[in-house]
């Protein structure tokens, strides 16, 4: 008798769904952990694609609107670099020089320079909007208040300061304050796009082992962004293999990668690999490419 109590409690709580109390409780959901129903069951509409796109604009305002009121009074005090298109091209030559072919390099250089996105309060709502994945928006809107030192939708959101979505690069702010001498997260993010960016995109020739721009193994996609990250930033402040090797031990002592999907013994080993090569980037592709290539 007291189980049937209970139950009838708390379908009496629970809104009907497809009510107005109820649809307000699946904007909350989402705005809460990102969650949502993909196929927006209980949710009014004509047909099904009516109903998608109904739901997707009013969980995207939602956002939209939340975002602004937490990030309401906060703002970086950094500046986005005035020709952030330069920037970004000379950010990314070496790892672009490194790993691919002379005539591929300009036109991969020139995609990646132009979809270096930093996230400011003139962009994000734009951004917001222009998101294909409901989870993406809600990933960059905790990146950007994160960023500025808002409260972020959910505590257990990832802890990230960038992103790739396709081929863009989605980076907080925070970037320019970061204290690592060997973090650097455009590169980080530049890295994943090539194992997310089919060769025809760019208008270049692909073949069967040959479909992305660089073949990376599944499980060491992360050990390969942030091998090319300290690398770059290794061979950016030294000038001989003594000094990166000296460089390398500081970082293996100070700044490993917080990433549990990253071995930290195998990526100290390809790092240490790099350095003393006379074209690390070539190495780090290596030990990182899928085992059948390798």
């Amino acid at each position: 008798m007291q189980m049937s109590s209970n139950v009838a409690k708390r379908d009496h709580q629970s809104p009907k769904v497809g009510t107005p109390a109820w649809l307000q409780c699946e904007v909350k959901r989402y705005l809460d952990s990102g969650d949502y129903d993909s196929n927006f069951t209980g949710w009014p509409g004509d047909n099904f694609v009516d109903v998608a796109q109904k739901a997707t604009l009013r969980l995207r305002t939602s956002l939209v609107e939340e975002t602004h009121r937490r990030a309401d009074g906060f703002c970086s005090q950094v500046m986005v670099p005035d020709d952030l298109h330069a920037w970004a091209r000379n950010k990314l030559s070496p790892m672009v020089d490194g790993l691919f072919p002379a005539d591929e390099r300009s036109i991969i250089l020139d995609m990646l320079a132009r979809n270096v996105v930093f996230l400011t309060a003139e962009n994000i709502e734009r951004i917001l909007k222009q998101q294909m994945w409901l989870s993406t928006a809600w990933d960059i809107a905790n990146l950007y208040l994160a960023s500025i030192g808002a409260s972020v939708l959910s505590q257990d959101a990832c802890h990230i300061v960038g992103l790739s979505e396709e081929t863009t690069c989605y980076v907080s702010m925070s970037y320019f304050a970061e204290t690592d001498p060997c973090a650097d997260f455009v590169v980080h993010e530049a890295a994943h796009v090539f194992h997310n960016c089919k060769r025809t995109t760019l208008g270049l020739n692909e073949s069967r082992r040959k479909e992305y721009l660089l073949n990376i193994h599944y499980a060491r996609r992360e050990t390969f962004a942030y091998a090319c990250e300290a690398y770059s930033r290794i061979t950016s402040m030294t000038a001989s293999t003594t000094q990166r090797q000296e460089a390398l031990k500081r970082h293996a002592d100070d700044f490993l990668p917080p990433d549990e999907r990253v071995d930290h013994g195998e990526y100290l080993d390809i790092l240490g690999e790099a350095v003393r090569a006379r074209n690390g980037w070539q190495h780090i592709l290596k030990r990182c490419a899928p085992d059948k290539v390798r």
